[in-house]
């Protein structure tokens, strides 16, 4: 696909399946599907937007036979470079195939395209009494087949798990074109369970072009509390408190001061200046349990140091609370111009433990690191403020995220909770995964796509070794 002439038939092919309007090609345009919300960046040779899952289909089919790579984006607001083109590979956006085909109240499941953007799944099935739970901090913009793709968690998680916990059934379009179904409506199916499977495969194993998900009715009652606490030491404090009370809350999120900041210098999210951190800790169900375990929170925040804690039983309450966690990574403009963002997990007896290396890391290299993290499962959100225009800024933040890795693995973590490997991360999968561990990995995603031609370079480490880590943890033991 180096020649002109042969790329340009290829164009002229692609253009034949979706229709001209439907294929960007012009350099300028590529401008905006070079980048998702990583610091990686390189442009496609087009990006295609099909319309049904035929059209999917013979675009991989062509992509194939012409030996082009290929990667599905959504809204490109991934955080690991997931949905970057790989060298001379096409990218097919999903923005046409936006529609909610059906919500089935009596079964409780929705059916939908996996260009549709999380939060009007969810706004929708509010109409019908019933929710869609997983709900990242981007729920706003992302899209379910990027969620699928990265097995995309949010602040509710901690109750309800990630998005794999929902997905019931896909329509998967391997990278030869063929067309193949991944689970059921059925609780239990016999046979492998490639749903889940393929669930969180980053696009290596295939693009799916329907979805099937499970919807869960909304709890009568919801109540929010604000804990306001003066350092992250007595917030992580409260934490294990929580859970030592046997509380598994719907949510619970803290904000480190620098992150309040930058929430309070574009919005009034109702945090004070003035706290070291705030967690937010959501209950939900029926009223007489959300009142009961009320008291038990209440006592576990005072009992780990809080200053104040408010409560939000108004929903305008709640809702503005919760804008300010989710536009907290927006915000970090208010402070730099650019951000590097890793998502290690460690358990949450570890909090204050890693936090604090990670202040010690933010001292040693001179460079502001905000958290804003899911405190329930230990999933960290360490993001490295910096501004790319001052030379060797960028790699000093890479420098600084990997040392946080290397951190969250030898407290019993992992490299990530819910933004994927993708290109952020691919190089220190040896600190958690033997060579051994990695080939199996490798044949699984060779049962899918054996020729390797849907998003390459993604996952799997291809340059500078990382040994693992003495202190490495069986995967999934982490939380």
């Amino acid at each position: 696909m180096d020649q002109p002439s042969l790329a340009g038939r290829f164009l002229d092919e692609l253009r034949a399946i979706v229709g001209a309007r439907h294929v960007v090609s012009h350099p300028e345009d590529l401008l905006v599907y070079e980048y998702d919300g990583s610091i990686d960046r390189r442009a496609p040779l087009a990006v295609i937007l099909p319309a049904s899952t035929q059209e999917v289909s013979r675009v991989l089919a062509l992509a194939y036979r012409e030996g082009v790579p290929v990667s599905g984006r959504g809204a490109g607001t991934g955080l690991s470079g997931g949905a970057i083109a790989a060298p001379g590979g096409i990218q097919i956006g999903f923005a046409r195939m936006n529609r909610i085909l059906e919500v089935d109240t009596v079964n409780r499941t929705a059916t939908v395209e996996p260009g549709v953007v999380n939060l009007d799944l969810d706004m929708h099935a509010h109409k019908f009494g019933l929710r869609y739970a997983p709900d990242p901090s981007s729920q706003r913009a992302c899209t379910l087949g990027g969620n699928i793709a990265e097995n995309a968690g949010g602040p509710h998680c901690l109750a309800y798990g990630a998005t794999t916990n929902h997905v019931l059934g896909l329509e998967v379009v391997l990278e030869d074109g063929a067309v193949v179904s991944l689970g059921s409506l059925a609780r239990e199916t016999p046979g492998y369970d490639l749903r889940g499977v393929f669930v969180g495969s980053e696009g290596t194993f295939g693009v799916t072009t329907r979805i099937v998900v499970r919807l869960l009715p909304l709890p009568e009652t919801v109540k929010t509390f604000l804990g306001i606490f003066p350092d992250l030491d007595s917030a992580c404090t409260a934490v294990s408190a929580i859970i030592g009370y046997g509380i598994i809350p719907a949510a619970l999120e803290m904000i480190d001061a620098l992150s309040i900041r930058a929430v309070q210098n574009v919005m009034d999210a109702g945090y004070p200046p003035d706290a070291g951190a705030v967690l937010l800790v959501e209950l939900e169900g029926l009223r007489e349990e959300v009142e009961d375990t009320s008291r038990e929170v209440e006592a576990a925040l005072w009992e780990g140091g809080a200053a104040q804690v408010q409560v939000a039983e108004a929903a305008e309450h709640r809702a503005k609370l919760w804008l300010g966690r989710k536009n907290a990574f927006g915000a970090f403009g208010s402070i730099a111009p650019n951000y590097f963002l890793v998502d290690g997990v460690v358990p949450r007896t570890k909090l204050t433990q890693v936090l604090r290396q990670v202040s010690e890391i933010s001292q040693r290299y001179a460079m502001p690191i905000a958290n804003v993290f899911h405190a329930g499962d230990g999933n960290l959100h360490p993001i490295m403020l910096f501004d790319e225009r001052v030379p060797g800024a960028l790699e000093k933040a890479l420098a600084a995220g990997g040392e946080i890795l290397r951190i969250c693995v030898e407290a019993g973590g992992t490299l990530t909770g819910e933004h994927g490997v993708g290109l952020e991360k691919k190089e220190y999968m040896p600190l958690v995964y033997t060579p051994e561990d990695l080939a199996a990995m490798k044949l699984a995603r060779d049962a899918f796509a054996p020729a390797n031609r849907l998003n390459p370079g993604k996952i799997f480490p291809d340059g500078q070794d990382h040994p693992p880590s003495p202190h490495r943890a069986a995967p999934g033991l982490y939380a």
